[in-house]
């Protein structure tokens, strides 16, 4: 098969040998695979795949048909449309996932769509509800909210229920988050004064990370998933005493698979009849063949977008 291959923080397309489901895995034919902010620090080396999963090829997640199961799948049969969430590998024209993870391709979702949800709205969904415990009418502000992870919380959050405000740095994409569900503030607006927030979901890093604990409601809580712009901050921990405060940080690609399992039934039971309604959507900004998997990466490094960058990996039925 052909994949997309890291070399010495080049992107390449390579042959792989064509992989083989074991027990309760199934065979992706994959039709479309979307980049992600993992996906730029593994080609740096900075965050390398659980072991298993071969460091070279990367992708969190994907959509295609199953082409092969494993033994003792019972969910999934031959020719089904499928999706979800990866170690690794995604970007491929075969991977493997385990039957517990994948989820369903609703019906009129188209291949790019479903290629660019499972890594963003998984994310999302887990960092508001499963963290930080989002209820309906509390106020939510998510930093960063312009990418892929951002767009998708911004509607997570309206369809739970709350109040969506969010930060976005480049004025041309204000708009179409606003589109999306959220009041829109710009990082030098003072969003501190905006609050207080029951809920900051954390995209950008450090530099927020002082303001977010001011910003705080009584019992706030403040999720980081996201540190581009920096590790490091100072924190007032009178400030964050006093509001009673939570800061929370957390990942899912090295989760063990019941912990993944858990995640994808909640996306699936309170995500994907949105999807199939169309209540919610995949913003995309740019959909491009596997072969030019460079020009794909160097759209995504650029910045400047609203929503997925993905890749058209082939023809899946």
């Amino acid at each position: 098969m052909r994949a997309v291959i890291f070399a010495d923080g080049r992107v390449t397309i390579g042959d792989r040998g064509d992989p083989v489901p074991s027990g309760g895995e199934i065979l992706v034919q994959v039709a479309a695979a979307g980049l992600n902010g993992a996906d730029r620090l593994q080609r740096r080396g900075h965050y390398p795949p659980p072991p298993g999963t071969d460091p070279d090829v990367p992708g969190l997640e994907m959509a295609g048909t199953v082409a092969a199961v494993g033994p003792g799948v019972r969910r999934f049969r031959l020719g089904d449309r499928v999706m979800g969430l990866l170690a690794g590998g995604g970007q491929a024209e075969l991977a493997l996932i385990h039957e517990r993870v994948a989820m369903p391709v609703p019906d009129g979702v188209g291949w790019e769509a479903a290629g660019g949800f499972p890594e963003t709205f998984t994310t999302a969904h887990d960092a508001l509800c499963t963290q930080a415990g989002l209820a309906p009418g509390e106020r939510l502000l998510v930093h960063g909210a312009a990418g892929g992870v951002g767009t998708a919380a911004v509607q997570v959050g309206g369809l739970l229920g709350a109040r969506v405000s969010a930060t976005v740095r480049r004025e041309a994409a204000r708009p179409a988050v606003a589109a999306l569900g959220a009041t829109v503030l710009a990082p030098g607006d003072d969003w501190v004064s905006a609050g207080p927030f029951d809920v900051i979901l954390e995209l950008v890093g450090a530099p927020n990370l002082e303001g977010d604990v001011r910003a705080l409601a009584t019992g706030g809580r403040i999720v980081v998933i996201g540190i581009g712009a920096g590790a490091t901050a100072p924190v007032n921990l009178g400030d964050l005493m006093g509001r009673r405060g939570v800061i929370r940080g957390s990942t899912l690609r090295a989760r063990p698979l019941e912990e993944k399992a858990l995640a994808a039934r909640g996306v699936e039971t309170a995500l994907l009849p949105a999807l199939e309604s169309g209540r919610l959507s995949v913003p995309v900004e740019e959909v491009v063949p596997l072969a030019e998997a460079a020009r794909a990466y160097e759209r995504f490094e650029a910045g400047g977008k609203v929503g997925k960058v993905v890749l058209a990996v082939q023809t899946a039925g």
